[in-house]
C-alpha cells in the first residue's frame, strides 16, 4: 500500500498531505516544526511512504530525520508558479508530483559522515565573499573621489596615507571600512586551516590534488560538494553538473522539400553554457583552467591550450575546453581512485 506524503515546511509549523497510489487525497494534518512530532505523523500514517519535500534551510535535517521512518525521500526544487497558493495547496502539489512523477529537479543531500568538511567549506566560501565584498566596499570610497589605491590599501599600515588623500568628510567612513577588512582577514586565516585540516581526514582528497590546478582548497569543495563521483555516469553528465556543458536550443526543425519528405532544416542555433549549474564548481575547475594556463607553462595541457589558440580558438572558449579537460580527467581519477599521471596524456597527444 503506497501513500505519497508531501511537506510544506516552514519555521513554525509543517503541513503534511497524503495522498494514496490511485490519486485520492486522504488526509492533511498540521504538525509542529519538531523533530519528535514530525516523526510520530509520519508512524501515524499506514503504507509504505515516499515523502517529498521542497529545497530550503530545513531540508537537508528533514532528509536525515525522516530517511530511517519512509521508503524514500525525495528533496526537489519547486517550479516557479502563479496563482493562488497556500501551504495545503504546496503539499497536495509535492505529493501529486511524486505519485506521477513530475519532478524535475532533484536535489542531492549528502550523508552525515561529511558534515564536519561541508560546514568547513561553507565557513570557507562565505568569508572569502565577505573578505571581496569589503575590499570592493573600501576601493570604492576612493574611487569615488577620483584616488587611485593599489593594494597596499588593504593593510593597515599602508592604509593611513591613503586616507589623508580623501576628503575629510570621506576619512571616516574609509577608516571604518578599513577596520571592517582587518577584522575579516584574521576570519579567513582561520577558516582555510579548518577547511585544511579537515582535507586532510579524507584521503581521496591527497589523490585528487595532484591533478592539473587542482589545490588543497578547490579539491576540498569538490569532496565536499560531489560527494560521491559515481552519481555522475559520463563526463558529459559531470560536465553540465558544473556548468561547462554546452547547450544547444532551436525551434522548427523539420521541414519537407518538394517530394512531400521531411528532411531536418538547418536553422540558426542558439548555443551556451548551461545555466542549471553548480557555481561553485565551475569556479574550481575555471579557477584550474587559469592556474594552468598562467603558472604552468610545461604543464601538457598548457601546451594543448596555446594549441587551441593557434588554431584560431578564442582565448575564454580554449579556456573552456581546458576546464572540461581537467573536470573529466578528475572525476576518471576519483572513480579509479588514481592520481594523475600526465605521461598518459602526453601518449594520448602522440597518438
Amino acid at each position: 500500500m503506497e501513500r505519497y506524503v508531501g511537506i510544506d515546511t516552514h519555521a513554525a509549523s509543517c503541513t503534511l498531505a497524503v495522498v494514496g497510489a490511485s490519486g485520492k487525497r486522504l488526509q492533511s494534518l498540521v504538525v509542529e516544526t519538531n523533530g519528535r512530532a514530525l516523526v510520530n505523523a509520519i508512524k501515524t500514517i499506514p503504507g509504505r511512504l515516499h515523502v517529498c519535500l521542497e529545497e530550503g534551510t530545513q531540508s537537508a535535517w528533514l532528509h536525515e530525520l525522516l530517511q530511517p521512518h519512509v521508503e524514500e525521500v525525495v528533496v526537489m526544487v519547486a517550479p516557479e508558479t502563479k496563482g493562488p497558493k497556500n501551504d495545503a495547496r504546496d503539499a497536495w502539489t509535492r505529493a501529486e508530483e511524486l505519485r506521477v512523477g513530475a519532478i524535475q529537479t532533484r536535489v542531492f543531500k549528502a550523508p552525515p559522515q561529511l558534515a564536519f568538511l561541508r560546514n568547513a567549506m561553507r565557513a570557507h566560501l562565505m568569508v572569502v565573499r565577505d573578505l571581496s565584498r569589503a575590499k570592493n566596499r573600501l576601493r570604492a570610497v576612493f574611487r569615488s573621489r577620483g584616488v587611485r589605491v593599489g593594494r597596499q590599501v588593504y593593510t593597515e599600515a599602508a592604509r593611513t596615507l591613503w586616507v589623508k588623500q580623501l576628503p575629510t568628510s570621506h576619512q571616516p567612513l574609509a577608516q571604518w571600512l578599513g577596520q571592517q577588512l582587518d577584522a575579516l582577514v584574521p576570519l579567513h586565516d582561520s577558516a582555510e586551516e579548518w577547511l585544511r585540516t579537515e582535507a586532510k581526514t579524507h584521503p581521496i582528497i591527497a589523490t585528487l590534488k595532484t591533478a592539473p590546478g587542482m589545490g588543497s582548497i578547490r579539491t576540498a569543495q569538490l569532496v565536499a560538494v560531489v560527494v560521491n563521483p559515481f552519481r555522475f555516469r559520463t563526463r558529459q553528465q559531470f560536465w553540465s553538473y558544473c556548468g561547462l556543458g554546452i547547450v544547444t536550443r532551436s525551434s522548427s526543425d523539420w521541414v519537407q522539400d518538394k517530394a512531400g519528405r521531411w528532411l531536418r532544416a538547418q536553422v540558426p542555433q542558439t548555443r551556451g553554457l548551461s545555466r542549471k549549474r553548480n557555481p561553485l564548481l565551475k569556479s574550481v575547475f575555471k579557477g584550474a583552467a587559469t592556474t594552468v594556463i598562467q603558472q604552468m607553462p610545461k604543464h601538457p595541457l598548457h601546451a594543448d591550450y596555446q594549441r587551441m589558440l593557434q588554431a584560431g580558438i578564442k582565448p575564454n572558449l580554449a579556456k573552456l575546453t581546458l576546464a572540461r579537460k581537467i573536470a573529466a580527467i578528475v572525476l576518471s581519477m576519483w572513480k579509479h581512485k588514481e592520481v594523475y599521471d600526465p605521461q598518459r596524456h602526453n601518449v594520448a597527444v602522440t597518438a
